[in-house]
């Protein structure tokens, strides 16, 4: 008994202990757990705790589309390329990043190049706006380099002749790119970067092989292509990891659209900010939501989106390899094509692309940019640098001069005269036309730009006003590890890639920057049409005759901006000079382009009146025509955040229609036909997209007329309306 009784005592001090440490360990694990909850419902479960400080980002677009009619268009310096109507309208998409000490913006814009003109008067409506916040050494513009837009922002005279200087042109510009930034100033809040790389291919050619080839075959060697294939995406989120915005780079010329296009357009790279903005922002119309998705342009100076390559359109014959020209018909024949069926489809094509290779980047990146913000900015006279070329030689920059292969154009566009690619030796029936006129170009200018046969010699032409710029902005901003370089023309692939190279071992240097993502905004600040390489500017195509700073152009910009990049690396920003201001002209500004006078309509008609009606019933695929009788749309004065059409749908529910479409949108054209008599006609194509809903539809068409009242224009706004007509998936109703 005694044994058991102890037996049982031996238990029950057993049970007691085991129940004491269970309930210790009952409260530990308690206590465990709720630490445990506690800490996820404050994480995000798929994103790991941050460990950086956030930046302050402010994204931004508005509408900077100008006068669709009558301006000429700026990029193909093609005289009859005068606007006449709009495909898409041109957006200005801005970014602002601020670590707390330091703040940048970036900016594309949809047009061919930012001008010094436009540059400086967008800075003198920030410094109005902003005082000293936003200024010439923490802003960079860009230009997407559409050859779609209108021209007309330019004060040198080369540029003034083909596209003039116009308040109603520059206006919405400057407006536009201000806006932008004034929205994304004011949506300033932490966010985080996001960066990623990628490559795409099918969209891009080189267009002057031939002049690639001349770059050393070491060189060569490095590089899988002969473009660049990488896209380059930094993507923008908020506290709470939502996307709010997207930049993305890729080196192809917006040249989708060619120089038979006369409606406002903003090609292939605007398509692509489309699609992903139309995907971002759902259920809205182009240019509303709040993601702003930004495609900017980069190194592309000799590389075209018309991927078939060229060929002589009047034989089908290939073009001639060093010169890019016909044996019948010049370099005019000579034209390479995209790789739709048509301009438009090509455009689609490419920009579709670009807009997925991007989209599938963005969502995926995860590798955080983090580190602070640097800038740096100085105004060169790039007439007269001096570049070392080895140990013992120096070589200088030229006064700037435009070659003869200049007027020759290239396969997205040749010159309508007898010029060809590839010359370096002038002609002297149109040498002696130019000494005649403009006089002939001094020795010393001949011999800086050798090999090059000069056909302008600019930098020597100052009536009325000087022909080219000579002050350039060369900058740099730096957010953490990604640079920005924005680069004051259109740099050729194997330039872009020693700039890149020069670059980043500059800002490594000091170790205290590293794994550097270094990528070059093109069409920045200022416009200096192209640099080639020394190599490639031998051979005198295109690309190297229009490097007007002579063959050590690129030589000078890789030691300016080697200069930034280790003022920035030292921290030393402060003590680089600002250099020589540009000039801002007052006076002999001039344009060719004719007055907006007058409009006139048919007899016993009015302003809005349709001539053409629609059909009663069209199928998805269909395109629906209407043509209205109408004002002249630079009557209509600023056209931004406003529209010529609509395509509007019946609410059954609600008895009211709704627009579906707007001038903005890829689905519509709006054709602008000037007649005779100063009457005009608007027509408006809608293509029915496959996904559009059955139902009762009518396209709108507003505008605005000019005439006389007494001895003072009166301008009235008008609109008119088709028919209705319905959209139905069959003709057969059951």
């Amino acid at each position: 008994m005694g044994s058991r009784k102890s037996l049982c005592c031996g238990f029950s001090a057993l049970e007691v202990t085991l129940g004491v440490i269970f309930v210790v360990m009952t409260g530990v694990c308690i206590s465990l757990v709720v630490l445990y909850v506690t800490r996820e419902t404050h994480t995000d479960p798929e994103t790991p705790p941050p460990q950086h400080t956030p930046y302050l980002i402010g994204v931004g677009r508005a509408d900077c589309t100008g006068p669709p009619a009558d301006v000429p268009m700026m990029g193909y310096a093609n005289p009859q390329q005068t606007a006449a109507g709009i495909h898409t309208r041109l957006y200005s998409r801005a970014f602002i990043v601020d670590d707390g000490k330091r703040r940048v913006v970036f900016v594309t814009a949809d047009i061919g190049m930012v001008s010094q003109r436009l540059r400086l008067e967008v800075l003198q409506a920030l410094q109005v706006k902003y005082g000293d916040l936003y200024q010439q050494d923490n802003v960079v513009l860009s230009g997407t380099h559409t050859h779609c837009g209108p021209g007309g922002y330019f004060q040198y005279t080369l540029f003034m002749i083909t596209s003039g200087y116009m308040k109603a042109a520059i206006e919405p510009l400057v407006n536009g790119i201000v806006k932008s930034i004034d929205i994304a100033h004011n949506n300033m809040k932490p966010g985080r970067i996001y960066r990623n790389r990628g490559e795409l291919d099918d969209s891009s050619l080189n267009r002057s092989p031939h002049s690639y080839l001349n770059n050393p075959e070491e060189e060569r060697r490095r590089y899988k292509w002969n473009t660049d294939k990488q896209v380059l995406v930094l993507k923008f989120t908020d506290q709470d990891g939502d996307g709010i915005g997207m930049i993305s780079w890729f080196a192809v010329h917006a040249v989708s659209m060619n120089y038979t296009n006369r409606m406002v357009s903003s090609d292939n790279m605007g398509y692509a900010s489309y699609l992903l903005e139309q995907d971002k922002n759902p259920g809205g119309l182009p240019g509303q939501g709040s993601f702003v998705a930004g495609f900017s342009s980069s190194n592309l100076g000799d590389v075209t989106p018309n991927t078939r390559g060229p060929y002589c359109v009047n034989t089908g014959l290939p073009c001639d390899y060093l010169n890019s020209s016909c044996p019948i018909g010049g370099t005019k024949m000579c034209q390479a094509f995209g790789p739709g069926e048509d301009m438009f489809e090509s455009t689609r094509i490419i920009g579709h692309n670009v807009y997925l290779k991007a989209k599938e980047l963005y969502a995926n990146a995860v590798e955080e940019v983090t580190g602070f913000i640097h800038h740096a900015h100085q105004w060169v006279n790039m007439t007269d640098v001096t570049v070392q070329i080895n140990e013992t030689h120096t070589a200088s920059t030229c006064k700037p001069a435009l070659g003869h292969s200049f007027a020759a154009g290239t396969i997205d566009g040749g010159g309508d005269l007898n010029f060809t690619q590839g010359a370096v030796e002038g002609d002297p029936f149109w040498d002696g036309i130019r000494d005649a006129l403009l006089g002939q170009p001094s020795n010393q200018t001949k011999e800086c730009h050798h090999p090059k046969p000069i056909l302008l010699s600019t930098g020597e032409m100052n009536w009325p006003l000087p022909w080219h710029p000579q002050i350039v902005d060369v900058q740099m901003i730096t957010i953490g590890s990604v640079a920005v370089v924005a680069v004051p023309g259109e740099m050729t692939t194997m330039s872009g890639r020693r700039l890149r190279e020069a670059v980043k071992e500059e800002l490594e240097s000091e170790g205290t920057l590293k794994d550097m993502e270094v990528v070059i905004a093109g069409l920045s600040n200022v416009y200096t049409h192209y640099i080639t390489t020394y190599e490639e500017y031998q051979v005198q195509r295109y690309e190297g005759a229009s490097t007007i700073y002579g063959p050590h152009t690129l030589s000078a910009y890789l030691q300016k901006y080697r200069g930034l990049a280790r003022a920035i690396a030292q921290d030393r920003v402060s003590e680089l000079p600002a250099g020589p201001q540009p000039p801002f002209f007052t006076e002999n500004l001039f344009n060719f382009v004719p007055l907006a006078l007058f409009d006139r309509k048919p007899e016993n008609m009015s302003f809005g009146d349709v001539l053409e009606e629609v059909y009663p019933v069209y199928r998805q695929g269909d395109v629906v025509t209407v043509t209205f009788v109408a004002g002249n749309p630079r009557n209509s004065g600023d056209i931004r955040d406003k529209t010529f059409v609509t395509v509007e749908i019946f609410d059954n529910r609600t008895e009211t229609w709704e627009v579906v479409h707007n001038d903005a949108s890829w689905e519509t054209r709006f054709h602008w036909l000037k007649g005779s008599n100063w009457q005009s006609n608007a027509t408006v194509e809608w293509q029915i997209p496959p996904t559009a809903l059955a139902g009762s539809y009518r396209i709108k068409h507003f505008g605005h007329y000019k005439e006389l009242k007494g001895l003072q224009p009166v301008i009235t706004p008008y609109e008119g309306s088709s028919d209705v007509f319905t959209v139905t998936a069959s003709f057969y109703y059951e």
